[in-house]
């Protein structure tokens, strides 16, 4: 068994160094995950001596560690190791296999998991009762003709998946990302309001009977209002609307506006002050694991999930529920409304997109469902075709992908650019900070060289041996996940942020005196009470807008900001003002702090450069020169590109999916080895 799975981790190492994690990785990851939980547990239960025994774990051990140093590359790699990871059925099948292989006995194939226990924290809001009681007799919606059971088609031993995925990955230049959209229409559209014509055209598609849309138009092209439209076209009601708690209470108000004569209510905490006659209800992801019970059971005819890039790690909590309750709607409402709105589906790769079509309906864990598969048979190509892969992506278009670009649709729109200034940070602090990097790269400079002296293979690498210090970096990212103190990655960005919040907000305030008003990004709340300590000492008044305040609170914040012309800076916590606000009233903003991702980056800089806005933006990044902050912007844009490829027909080449963490481990170490006779390796 040793042997089986020590071949295994070798290929899951080998599969992660060529790049992303595949399906096919995943499954294997956790089948061997599995196997090793259950060798080792055969081992400590077993007859034998100690020392046998001892010797034995000892060479579990060593996979173990192996496989978990390769899940750090991987945040979902590393929700399967969960014990309450879902277990998928091909993980469950291959693990069978590897036992054969073993020349062992699988036994007896594994019953599928029972469903989980309901939650005890579960509640049921009084007016909901109240609803039930009034209504006990739901019945499901049988007015609209089921969706089209499978035929028999060739393609049925065809894994599919994998190739749909990459069919967009293969995208080329100018390859269209939008299904066909008819004429816009304004009848939807409430008096004194006025849609665009891209706006309009998802109306009418939903008016027209199409029910299913991923809507990755880019940010500020006011999906809201698509969404809350499209639900009155198809009559979608009751509908959910499932987003990121910082925008819970805006799309009340964008309901208020845009469908004024339907009722909207606000999940918060149990629900003590839910309308459970409202037409619209809307939950942020953090509690919806409180509420899925009754939700379930509300007769949901449509269903919107807002940011639903958050919704990309199916083992999450928060994944699960989406998915729970999107099967349930499915199964009380014949073709109801499902919207997964993003204007960044992708985040680290395309593998990004699963979660979010199992939400559409259009694929389960497996396989791809009725209507695309019959389209996929329909264009008489199999994945052994070349012209299958074009045909496939343009058949997952037609399911309902929209993706229009601000350059495209909405010329009045001003451009957007981002400026880097670079900064020197002098004194003790920039000092200390530039030994603390050169103990970093010390560090790991003496853990390659301790690898490299004790290698037993004897293989001879001229020059920086680029494996080994991808692994060195591996273990140092590890280390610095579960470490509570001490010199790595996340302690010397968070020093850095310190070290640059004073130089930041001083621009920003000077800004704020000659242009007008400011949005001032920072990631760490130590970051935001300093740049708030600068602004009170200067006289510059500000709004704070951050993740630990309430909903009202916040609100309260965000009006002061855009309707106060004293209020000059709105100071936002990069997560939790980053997504779904709407701060047009500002031109510039400064990111006083880098965030890990492309993605993260342009969320907080389309809070400005969105429909609304009048003036050019500018995204001025505070970058901490000759410092790994310096480097860690290089990585964010060079994933830049990685949407644009897949959604929009860039030939722009896409960075490494590989973690913008690692990847600066890695650079570290390059530089450090570069400079040393350790980089001869022998």
């Amino acid at each position: 068994m040793n042997a089986v799975l020590a071949r295994a981790v070798r290929e899951i190492e080998a599969a992660l160094r060529r790049g992303r994690a595949t399906s096919t990785t995943r499954t294997k990851f956790q089948a061997t995950a599995l196997l090793l939980r259950e060798e080792r547990a055969k081992v400590q239960e077993g007859e034998g001596s100690e020392a046998h025994k001892a010797e034995q774990l000892k060479r579990l051990d060593g996979i173990a560690k192996i496989l978990a140093t390769s899940a750090v590359r991987d945040s979902d790699l590393l929700a399967l190791l969960a014990d309450d990871a879902v277990v998928t059925p091909e993980a469950r099948a291959l693990k069978r296999e590897m036992l054969r292989s073993a020349g062992l006995d699988p036994g007896e194939e594994e019953p599928p998991p029972a469903p989980p226990a309901e939650p005890e924290h579960r509640v049921v809001p009084r007016s909901v009762i109240s609803r039930q009681l009034a209504n006990p007799f739901l019945a499901p919606d049988a007015s609209a003709v089921r969706p089209r059971a499978p035929r028999p088609t060739r393609l049925a031993t065809w894994e599919l998946i994998g190739p749909l995925l990459s069919s967009f990955e293969r995208a080329g230049s100018g390859a269209v990302s939008c299904m066909d959209l008819p004429e816009p229409t304004a009848r939807y559209t409430p008096r004194g309001m006025e849609l665009m014509p891209h706006q309009g055209r998802v109306v009418a598609a939903a008016a027209a009977g199409h029910r299913t849309f991923l809507l990755a138009d880019e940010p500020g092209l006011g999906k809201t209002a698509q969404a809350l439209l499209a639900a009155e076209a198809a009559n979608a009601y009751p509908l959910l609307v499932v987003v990121p708690n910082v925008v819970k209470t805006n799309w009340a108000r964008e309901a208020a506006m845009w469908v004024p004569h339907r009722t909207a209510t606000v999940v918060h905490g149990n629900g003590e002050s839910v309308d459970g006659f409202a037409d619209i209800v809307v939950v942020n992801y953090e509690i919806l694991d409180r509420h899925v019970g009754w939700l379930g059971d509300f007769g949901l005819r449509g269903m919107v999930v807002d940011e639903a890039h958050f919704i990309k790690n199916k083992q999450s909590q928060r994944s699960r529920n989406v998915l729970a309750l999107s099967d349930r709607v499915r199964s009380f409402t014949a073709r109801p409304l499902m919207m997964a709105l993003t204007g960044t589906p992708l985040i680290n790769d395309i593998d990004d997109f699963r979660a979010i079509w199992q939400f559409l309906g259009w694929i389960d864990e497996t396989k791809p469902l009725a209507d695309l598969m019959n389209a996929l048979d329909e264009t008489g190509l199999t994945p052994a075709d070349p012209g299958f892969y074009p045909a496939a992506r343009q058949c997952v278009i037609d399911l309902g992908i929209v993706r229009r670009r601000k350059v495209d649709v909405a010329a009045d729109i001003p451009a957007r650019r981002i400026a880097d200034l670079p900064v020197e940070l002098d004194g003790p602090a920039g000092r200390s900070i530039r030994a603390a990097e050169r103990e970093l790269a010390r560090r790991m400079v003496a853990r390659y060289e301790e690898a490299l002296a004790a290698r037993r293979s004897g293989e001879v690498v001229e020059g920086i041996d680029h494996d080994l210090v991808r692994q060195v970096a591996k273990w140092e990212q590890k280390d610095a996940a579960n470490a509570s103190s001490g010199h790595n990655v996340f302690s010397m960005m968070r020093r850095i942020g310190r070290a640059k919040a004073r130089l930041a907000a001083d621009y920003a305030a000077q800004i704020a005196r000659s242009a007008g008003k400011v949005v001032f990004f920072a990631k760490h709340i130590e970051v935001m009470d300093e740049a708030e300590l600068t602004f009170a000492e200067q006289g510059v008044r500000f709004a704070s807008i951050r993740g630990d305040q309430t909903p009202s609170v916040r609100q309260r914040n965000i009006d002061a900001f855009t309707n106060d012309p004293d209020v000059a800076v709105a100071v936002c916590s990069l997560t939790a003002a980053g997504v779904g606000l709407n701060l047009q009233v500002a031109s510039d903003l400064v990111l006083a702090e880098l965030s890990w991702t492309a993605a993260e980056q342009t969320q907080a800089i389309d809070r400005s450069h969105r429909i609304g806005q009048t003036q050019p933006v500018t995204a001025w990044r505070i970058i901490a020169a000759q410092t790994i902050d310096a480097r860690i912007a290089e990585l964010i844009d060079s994933k830049a590109g990685l949407a644009a490829q897949a959604l929009d027909g860039s030939d722009e080449e896409v960075g490494s999916s590989a973690d913008v963490q690692l990847e600066a481990l890695v650079a570290l170490l390059t530089d450090a080895l570069s400079q040393t006779p350790a980089g001869l390796a022998s």
